[in-house]
């Protein structure tokens, strides 16, 4: 951020004073948590701020980030990461990989259990994986277990016998996955939550409350004790985890204001902010150099979504004229002012060997030639039009500016705002109920093609109804590549196709990541690429 545009600084004395002035609203929500919802009947350890309200905590179910860190607090699958964000073994202790990398035999941890004592066996990852996989789950993330063979045969009902899968149990102790193709990333795939086993017995006595407290039986570190909703989550060390927890009881704060959240931050009524969108971005000229204030470069991207089964957004031209219109340096400067880079391509920069290609970029001449060949000269007869955002952190101020720079440059005049708590903006977005939407996507593993396999024909986090058969056929091009630098072409030669020539989707930024802790009293926790931190390994020094 150019010194001109940045805020004038203020002293930390007057920061909380700046937070409380906000607004009424920032106000209401503070005391709330300060009076209102911190009677418990145990004392917690440690308080953090996670985001909003989550959707769910079913591993097979949830797609948002703040879902994931819960569920990854709960649940654990094969492998997990340690706080440096590398794979380390999880529920397996040791894994093998035959020569072709077709074939990965994992071996679980001896006396491994779940928190009700029965025993984690490799039949609850097979159980477990058929239930991601079987079509009446509706998983979106299914698609992460095509890698195995006939994974998407059997998700999309061409198979109806598991036992055809390439995963197979020989014994409590062993699991065998067989994979279509090599896989490089397939260890990071294994951590992530819709990898993780979930308690079937439980699943099936309870159905959908079988994740309330009370009925969840996990194998994670720790267990859900208390979900009030909006209000607080507590998780409580699993007494079954395979190794020991040193913070015994986690309090979680679901929230969408990030004043609220600096407010307890800054009042000391809360020890880590965990979320990015968490941190008021107008405060961050103030607090970054504070020794409580850490950011880190971060796999993630802020793009629009454009639904192109509705009209006007069918049309290719009008995609592409909205990409070129939209002055997404404003956006970053006066909205999100984080220092974010503008981004013209939906990968960030930081995957090894990966060279994006050239991005739209900003170019209103061209979009109101665009239009106007569409149909739409200085925007005059575009139909009206929704755009769809989440009210939480700064959601609203981006549409907001998103409408205003569109009515500036292309004289759109009929775009209007339509705002949705989280949990509701998730299931609008899955049921591709819009016609515009803001989005993000943070990398689930540490390869370009977390973001570039989404947007597949009928994938489960597409959602925007594109489909191109060149571009399914290049993802499976790429992965039967042997040649790791002529499959980092194809994935950017795809990317080309996605944010050049089709654009259902227009890049706005590239994140930042950004935490709020104290080093001195919050150990086990280090900002990373991939966001990705385990509660499990949180301590708090000298206890």
């Amino acid at each position: 951020m150019s010194a001109s545009l940045a805020p004038r600084r203020r002293s930390p004395a007057t920061l909380i004073l700046a937070a409380w002035l906000a607004g009424a609203l920032a106000l209401f929500l503070t005391f709330f948590y300060f009076f209102g919802g911190w009677s418990l009947s145990a004392p917690v350890d440690l308080t953090l701020c996670n985001g909003d309200e989550p959707q769910s905590l079913d591993p097979a179910i949830i797609t948002g980030q703040l879902e994931g860190r819960l569920a990854l607090a709960l649940f654990e699958g094969l492998t997990t990461r340690n706080a440096k964000g590398d794979i380390i073994p999880g529920m397996a202790e040791k894994w093998e990989m035959s020569p072709d990398g077709l074939i990965y035999t994992f071996h679980l941890r001896p006396g491994i259990k779940w928190s009700n004592g029965d025993s984690v066996t490799a039949y609850d990852f097979l159980n477990s994986w058929e239930r991601v996989l079987n079509p009446a789950t509706a998983s979106d993330y299914a698609y992460q277990l095509y890698y195995m063979v006939n994974g998407e045969a059997y998700a999309t009902g061409k198979i109806t016998d598991f036992s055809q899968v390439g995963v197979k149990a020989p014994d409590a102790q062993t699991l065998v996955v067989t994979l279509v193709h090599p896989t490089a990333y397939f260890l990071e795939l294994t951590s992530f939550q819709t990898f993780c086993p979930v308690h079937l017995p439980t699943v099936k006595k309870y159905g959908r409350d079988w994740t309330k407290p009370g009925h969840m039986v996990s194998n994670g570190p720790y267990i859900l004790k208390e979900w009030l909703l909006n209000d607080y989550i507590i998780v409580e060390a699993n007494p079954n985890y395979w190794r020991p927890v040193r913070v015994h009881r986690i309090k979680v704060l679901p929230t969408n204001n990030p004043i609220a959240c600096f407010n307890l931050f800054y009042s000391k009524k809360t020890d880590l902010i965990l979320d990015t969108r968490s941190i008021p971005p107008t405060l961050v000229p103030d607090i970054e150099k504070e020794p409580w204030f850490h950011a880190n470069p971060y796999g993630a991207t802020s793009f629009i979504r454009m639904n192109v089964k509705r009209k006007p957004f069918d049309d290719v031209r009008v995609r592409r004229a909205l990409a070129l219109g939209l002055d997404k340096t404003d956006i970053v400067t006066k909205i999100t002012r984080c220092g974010e880079p503008v981004a013209d391509t939906l990968v960030p920069p930081g995957y090894a060997g990966y060279t994006p290609p050239a991005g739209l970029g900003y170019h209103p001449e061209e979009a109101r030639r665009l239009l106007a060949e569409a149909g739409y000269p200085g925007g005059k007869g575009f139909p009206d039009v929704n755009l769809l955002y989440a009210i939480r952190g700064t959601g609203e101020q981006v549409a907001t500016e998103i409408q205003a720079l569109w009515r500036r440059d292309l004289g759109i005049t009929s775009i209007h705002l339509r705002g949705q708590e989280w949990k509701v903006f998730l299931n609008t977005q899955q049921l591709s109920d819009f016609d515009l939407t803001t989005s993000a996507w943070i990398g689930d593993y540490n390869d370009p093609q977390t973001f570039i396999d989404m947007f597949v024909t009928d994938g489960g986090n597409n959602e925007t109804g594109w489909s191109n058969q060149l571009y399914d056929q290049m993802l499976k091009t790429s992965e039967n590549t042997s040649d790791a630098a002529q499959r980092m072409r194809i994935l950017s030669d795809m990317e080309k196709i996605l944010v050049v020539d089709e654009a259902p989707i227009i890049p706005i930024n590239y994140w930042v990541g950004m935490s709020l802790y104290h080093p001195d009293k919050l150990g086990g926790f280090e900002p990373n690429f991939v966001d990705d931190h385990r509660w499990g390994d949180f301590y708090i020094p000298g206890k």
